[in-house]
């Protein structure tokens, strides 16, 4: 079964079904990623083009991998070398690189909504891999793949998600993917880390570290996203770990056998500690290998739908 939509915008988007679609493809790619030979020609002769306007090292190669695996070309796009310094449009600019035969573009923008004007104007599947502090769905889909790999069964999980949720893309995609398939959301922070609409959010809120994390089956902490925050929305870093670090101490109010994730780059000593980071609970490096695996799901299941 292929997505309903050419295009991955976001995760608010997708039905369970389609989430659970996408799992279960990327099972089988993770099957061809553990051969000797990790490529196949399932998307042979098609193009991607990876276009960010924001730093990223592991989603940009994820990307480019996960495309290379499916055997399609893959130009990355160099914004400040392009034709935008020039003051050409993004419009412009995306349908140039339509033009040249790009099957998928992928997108990333400090600005929300930018791949929804994108997939408006262009034939071409658009893949969101982040956009301003609206969604990241890719990242949320393998965060729920490395879940499920360890779980089984997302369905009536306890998960605490700490940190920045106003400023991060990641956690809104999370709550999407997460409450559709029937794990029950906690967010941990202060009350200036929230978003404003956190009301209409099926969510639990917790401003005490403590409390929020005692008996959770997974512990997601988030970045601090300091380049998206315009004031002090805490004293301090230092006292910011005091109160939401996650720490081995911490970690032992949650159920014996439950994993930490963190979408990174991590911060360490100001997110997470050391100790916690890279404990025997710790799946951070797993998403990241899920990553690859979701995202040859992703361009597979897209290249199959027809505008």
């Amino acid at each position: 079964m292929m997505l309903k939509s050419k295009d991955l915008l976001g995760i608010k988007d997708l039905s369970a079904e389609e989430i659970i679609n996408i799992l279960d493809t990327a099972a089988v790619f993770k099957d061809v990623l553990a051969r000797d030979i990790k490529k196949v020609p399932t998307l042979r002769g098609k193009t991607v083009v990876n276009l960010f306007f924001e730093p990223s090292t592991r989603t940009r190669t994820s990307f480019e991998l996960a495309a290379k695996r499916l055997s399609t070309d893959v130009v990355n796009f160099s914004v400040p070398a392009s034709s935008i310094a020039k003051g050409e449009t993004l419009k412009d600019t995306a349908l140039t690189i339509q033009a040249l035969g790009a099957d998928f573009v992928v997108i990333r923008h400090g600005s929300a909504g930018v791949p929804h004007f994108l997939s408006s104007v262009l034939k071409a599947s658009v893949i969101n891999a982040g956009d301003g502090s609206n969604e990241h769905p890719t990242q949320a889909l393998l965060d729920l793949f490395t879940i499920r790999s360890s779980k089984e069964n997302i369905e009536g999980l306890t998960v605490a998600i700490i940190g920045d949720v106003a400023h991060s893309r990641v956690a809104k995609s999370n709550i999407y993917g997460l409450t559709k398939l029937g794990a029950k959301v906690r967010l941990i922070g202060p009350p200036t880390l929230m978003p404003a609409a956190i009301n209409n959010l099926p969510v639990d809120i917790y401003n005490s570290m403590e409390e929020g994390i005692r008996g959770a089956d997974v512990i997601m902490t988030l970045r601090i996203q300091l380049e998206r925050q315009n004031r002090g929305f805490f004293p301090s870093l230092e006292e910011y770990f005091k109160l939401y670090g996650l720490t081995g101490d911490r970690l032992k109010l949650a159920k014996d056998d439950a994993m930490v994730m963190h979408p990174g780059p991590i911060n360490r000593g100001i997110e997470i500690s050391t100790d916690a980071a890279d404990g025997p609970r710790s799946v951070i490096l797993e998403q990241v290998t899920n990553g690859l695996a979701v995202r040859m799901a992703v361009l597979y299941l897209l290249s199959g739908v027809k505008e």
